[in-house]
């Protein structure tokens, strides 16, 4: 990967991290599914109008905006607002970099090499040492399994998308936010109510005005758009890595932001995560370097 192709992957991962947080912040006043709804129906429009169709086939654009939109941030919304802590999310989350790496060697048959996978054994290791750290007692078991389903949902999308080839993936992105509001919309009426949907907006709240404009703005518009031309760019298994970082900056931006304690524990596992995806992205290269 190229050096600014790796700076703007980490840049990726810095705003993704502080997503969380808008989250948390979004979803206190907005029932969640609603909120979902509206971040795709912003991402949508105006967009559309100033931005033409990939020249994809529908049906993809439109698994794209399902499997993204509704299913796996309709269940990540759902997840943190039924008690999901914010850090835990964006840490189980990342259990999507190796559903990606499976899918795509079922689907593409792209085996990751031997620094690869000891890369994603290394920050995966490092994972592990921010579940010890974030872990305190029995988690909710229901969001728990929703936020699973969720990067298992994610990891299908990043195929889809890999699917769909070397398109715009901004142009991509926009289009197939047209198949997730109204399907959002409609969940969200009937598990929350039109009532609870209309007092959230009438009139919204300023932070969950501002939540939810980070979330459409660089979380969505600028940041899928970047990481969908990561993965059309690079093989899976060098580009997917690199969301392990998610949890290292949401636990940095909770601990900014909303004062969560930022402990030597995680600090640890910050590093050891960095080391795995040092192994990852610059292991084949040491290897023929001292090989020469």
């Amino acid at each position: 990967m190229s050096p600014r192709d790796t700076l703007l992957a980490l840049l990726v991962m810095m705003v993704w991290g502080a997503n969380f947080v808008a989250i948390k912040i979004g979803v206190e006043s907005v029932p969640p599914l609603f909120l979902t709804g509206l971040r795709f129906f912003f991402t949508f429009l105006p967009a559309a109008f100033f931005i033409r169709r990939p020249p994809v086939a529908w049906w993809l654009i439109a698994l794209f905006g399902i499997l993204l939109g509704v299913v796996k941030f309709g269940l990540v919304f759902s997840a943190v607002k039924l008690g999901m802590p914010a850090g835990l999310t964006s840490l189980l989350m990342q259990l999507q970099v190796f559903f990606t790496l499976g899918l795509a060697f079922i689907f593409f048959g792209e085996a990751p090499t031997r620094m690869q996978a000891l890369g994603a054994a290394v920050a995966f290791a490092g994972i592990g040492i921010f579940a010890i750290e974030r872990v305190q007692g029995a988690l909710p078991l229901i969001p728990f399994l929703m936020v699973i389903g969720a990067s298992l949902t994610w990891g299908l999308a990043n195929i889809t998308i890999k699917k769909a080839g070397k398109v715009d993936t901004l142009a991509f992105l926009v289009w197939s936010s047209l198949f997730s509001p109204l399907p959002l919309f409609l969940l969200s009426a009937v598990f929350d109510g039109p009532t609870a949907m209309i007092a959230s907006i009438s009139p919204p709240r300023l932070d969950a005005t501002l939540a939810l404009a980070f979330i459409v703005g660089p979380s969505t518009l600028f940041a899928f758009a970047m990481w969908n031309g990561l993965l059309t760019r690079y093989p899976t298994s060098t580009a997917a890595p690199f969301a392990l970082l998610v949890p290292v900056f949401g636990i940095l931006a909770g601990s900014v932001l909303l004062g969560e304690p930022f402990t030597l524990l995680a600090m640890l596992g910050s590093g050891v995560v960095f080391a795995g995806l040092l192994i990852n992205v610059f292991g084949d290269r040491l290897v023929r370097i001292l090989r020469a």
